[in-house]
């Protein structure tokens, strides 16, 4: 089993930066991936960035690309999103998520951290 705990959200400004950061716990060996998605009222859940351990690579959706990157810290599993030159579409709840592989695929989710962008 995996839990994810996430942190970094809050209110800012347009034009202004947050990181949020996400630390996985439990059974992290079995860990493979990480990404991070985002939901506002009316809209899907929808991916933001991805990144797969160990040289797999990064992706990022359309909206944010050159302005938000994810990392991650292979040792303490945990995933990082600087986001920067923030809009007010940015406005969401943020969920860390995690891929993992053991005895067959399995996904884990944190609990959302709310991000809000406004003058």
């Amino acid at each position: 089993q995996v839990q994810l705990a996430e942190s970094g959200g809050g209110l800012v400004q347009p034009g202004g930066s947050l990181r949020l950061s996400c630390e996985a716990s439990g059974t992290t060996f079995s860990i493979y991936g990480m990404g991070w998605y985002r939901q506002i009222p009316d809209k899907a859940r929808e991916l933001v960035a991805k990144i797969i351990h160990h040289g797999g690579g990064a992706e990022y959706a359309d909206a944010v690309k050159d302005r938000f990157s994810i990392s991650i810290d292979d040792a303490s599993k945990t995933v990082y999103l600087q986001m920067s030159s923030l809009k007010e579409e940015d406005t969401a709840i943020y969920y860390c998520h995690a891929q993992a592989f053991a005895d067959g695929p399995l996904e884990y989710w944190g609990q959302g951290t709310q991000v809000t962008v406004a003058s």
